[in-house]
């Protein structure tokens, strides 16, 4: 016995039930695309940004390309010196090997990333005193300069400077020129940069008592003696 139709829409079709709509399948490339070239762009700039999500400036200190000799022919691949810095006292290096020249930098500026440095500057443009550092056969001597010296310095080495941003600085390399380790010298004598308030409280005394009094604060003390 037939089953009386309850609802309108089924007598209207004869009694009969609607087909079941199929769900829908999502097809794997539409929109896809621009989703994933949206995660490559904020991952990259997660990359040019630091810890503190500052903007962080990349340069390329040298690529030298090494072939390797097979039996079908040559392998070529490159190693890659970067250096990294936020221009506010803070530097890294690092180098990266690859069959690919991009690949090669990107792994040594991740590389630069992890291992940075903080440098104490007087005022923000120079060194507190003067330092040597050496490194292998590298050697480097650098300079407090007064202001509107300017960056006075080779290329590995003027490259160190201007990601770290120190604007005077006199330096010389007494050393090998090659740039691993002239950068690698540069960051030793960086690494013993320290300021006189750390001088201070390292020898738990005042800051005035490292450095001495100021010039007028001499002959003003000088002068009240005489009197």
């Amino acid at each position: 016995m037939a089953r009386e139709p309850t609802n309108p829409a089924e007598a209207a079709s004869g009694g009969e039930h609607p087909p079941a709509e199929q769900p829908q399948r999502r097809r794997r490339g539409g929109g896809g695309g621009e989703r994933g070239d949206r995660g490559r762009r904020e991952s990259q700039r997660e990359r040019e940004r630091g810890e503190g999500g500052e903007e962080l400036q990349d340069k390329l200190v040298s690529i030298n390309r090494v072939a390797k000799v097979v039996k079908g022919g040559r392998r070529f691949s490159f190693a890659a010196l970067v250096v990294v810095g936020d221009q506010k006292g803070r530097v890294g290096w690092g180098a990266g090997k690859a069959r690919e020249v991009p690949e090669a930098i990107r792994k040594a500026t991740e590389q630069a990333k992890r291992g940075m440095i903080r440098v104490p500057m007087r005022e923000g443009r120079t060194l507190h005193h003067d330092v040597i550092g050496e490194f292998g056969a590298g050697r480097v001597i650098l300079r407090s300069a007064p202001a509107g010296t300017g960056i006075i310095a080779g290329g590995p080495m003027r490259a160190v400077f201007e990601t770290l941003g120190m604007g005077d600085v006199v330096a010389k390399c007494t050393g090998s020129t090659n740039p691993h380790n002239m950068v690698k010298a540069t960051f030793a004598a960086l690494a013993k940069c320290t300021s006189p308030r750390a001088v201070a409280a390292r020898r738990g005394k005042k800051v005035s008592d490292i450095l001495g009094p100021r010039p007028g604060e001499r002959g003003g003390a000088a002068a009240a003696q005489e009197a």
